[in-house]
């Protein structure tokens, strides 16, 4: 087996990572395969100094997987003419007061991008075109982290339960397109999945939440339910990274074991970002008895 290429590679923090002195746009097979290693590591990278073009941008997703549509956000589906899989998130308008992109400038709650899907995206990318001069802060919590740090009684609650993913809202708050307003979590349109899972590559257990807005724990009351998901949400923000966003970075996460949300920032500033996501390569499966006993070397 070859080796995997020496990359230089910052943490910064408990979990996330800068990758210094890649260009994108010039990848070897060999930069690409440490990328990855770096990746299923540490969660979240990123890339400062970039510039890239939309076709830079889709080849360098592609070496994550097969590409995926942009989701129809309550704004409606965004891409730039003739890049159907690259995503505005902008609150720039056109000349005709339409918006260009997707999410504006309000605060986006925590969440993981499309969990209410079977498969849900196993990744998502960031590059910024435009930024505010403040405001608009990315954060990203580690699930992985939040899971170790849960107490004992409360794994062996939740281990073999589901959450119900709810697809009715956006992460902003919006009705996604074509749907039915519902606040009852039992009833609202939504997808299964387990609370905890593996990670499928690195064999990783983590918590897989989603978004709290209308969730709901499989088969217990409603009040229980939401006893649970409190419990749960409360080891959410107890490892978080926060990126401050330069020109020219982009951003890779790992939909499987992080959540993120973003600030509001003032609406009379622009900001631009392209953004691409992988299609998911299986549905999230329950963490196994392996999984459960590498948490150990995580509480460590």
């Amino acid at each position: 087996m070859a080796a995997v290429l020496e990359i230089k590679v910052r943490k910064v923090g408990l979990f996330g990572a800068e990758i210094e002195g890649i260009d994108l746009a010039r990848l070897s097979n060999a930069e690409v395969d440490a990328i990855k290693a770096a990746w299923y590591r540490h969660d979240v990278i990123f890339f400062r100094n970039q510039r890239l073009t939309d076709d830079d941008l889709l080849a360098f997703s592609r070496h994550f997987g097969t590409l995926d549509p942009p989701p129809n956000q309550g704004a409606g589906r965004k891409s730039p003419p003739g890049y159907p899989d690259v995503y505005i998130v902008s609150n720039v308008l056109d000349v005709r007061g339409e918006p260009i992109g997707a999410l504006g400038d309000g605060e986006a709650a925590w969440h993981t991008d499309m969990s209410y899907l079977p498969h849900p995206p196993d990744a998502s990318m960031l590059y910024s075109l435009e930024i505010p001069a403040s405001g608009g802060d990315t954060c990203f919590a580690s699930m992985k982290l939040a899971l170790a740090k849960m107490p004992k009684a409360l794994l062996e609650r939740v281990v073999g339960l589901d959450i119900k993913h709810d697809g009715t809202y956006d992460s902003g708050g919006n009705l996604r397109k074509g749907l039915a307003a519902s606040n009852d979590p039992r009833t609202s349109v939504g997808t299964a999945h387990p609370i905890v899972i593996e990670h499928p590559v690195s064999g990783e257990p983590a918590l897989y939440l989603g978004r709290r807005r209308n969730a709901y724990v499989m088969g217990l009351e409603l009040a229980e339910s939401e006893r649970v998901l409190e419990a749960l949400w409360s080891f959410v923000e107890t490892t978080v990274y926060r990126h401050r966003w330069a020109l020219g970075d982009l951003v890779l996460w790992d939909n499987r074991t992080t959540m993120h949300r973003r600030d509001a920032f003032d609406a009379k500033a622009r900001r631009v970002m392209h953004r691409t996501q992988i299609k998911g390569s299986a549905a999230p499966r329950r963490a196994s008895l392996r999984a459960l006993q590498r948490l150990e070397r995580l509480r460590d």
